[in-house]
C-alpha cells in the first residue's frame, strides 16, 4: 500500500503539477525539493518491494512521511486546494504502513545497526 501510494504520487511531482508545484512553493524549495522528494519516494517505492532490504526503505517512508505531516501541520494545513485533506491523509497512511513494516522486521534493522 505504501509503495503504490507513493508511486501513484509521483506523477503530480514529475510534471510539476500546479498542486505539487504550490506545495513546494509554500514550502520554499520549489523545484528542486519537489524532483528530490520524487526521486527519494520513487526510491523508497522501489525498495519497499525487496523484501531484504524492505525494512530501510520503510524508515526512510516514515521519516519522509514526518516530514510531509509536519509540513502540513505548520506550514500547508491539513487541506492544500480544497482536496478535503487527501494528501494528508496518504502521508498518514504511508506513515503507517511503514511504520507497521519496521516494527514487523526490526530484527533485521537491529542487526544492521549492532553489525
Amino acid at each position: 500500500m505504501a509503495a503504490g501510494i507513493l508511486l501513484q504520487t509521483l506523477y503530480f511531482k514529475f510534471t510539476a503539477h500546479p498542486d505539487s508545484v504550490l506545495i513546494f512553493t509554500t514550502l520554499g524549495v520549489e523545484p528542486y525539493g519537489r524532483i528530490l522528494t520524487g526521486v527519494l519516494e520513487l526510491i523508497t517505492a522501489i525498495v519497499l518491494m525487496i523484501p531484504r532490504l524492505r525494512v530501510f526503505a520503510a524508515v526512510n517512508g516514515a521519516m519522509m512521511m514526518l516530514g510531509a505531516i509536519a509540513s502540513h501541520l505548520v506550514l500547508l494545513g491539513i487541506e492544500v486546494q480544497d482536496d478535503g485533506g487527501l494528501l494528508f491523509g496518504l502521508a498518514v497512511a504511508v506513515l503507517t504502513c511503514c511504520s507497521i513494516i519496521a516494527w514487523v522486521e526490526r530484527e533485521r534493522l537491529l542487526r544492521f545497526v549492532r553489525a
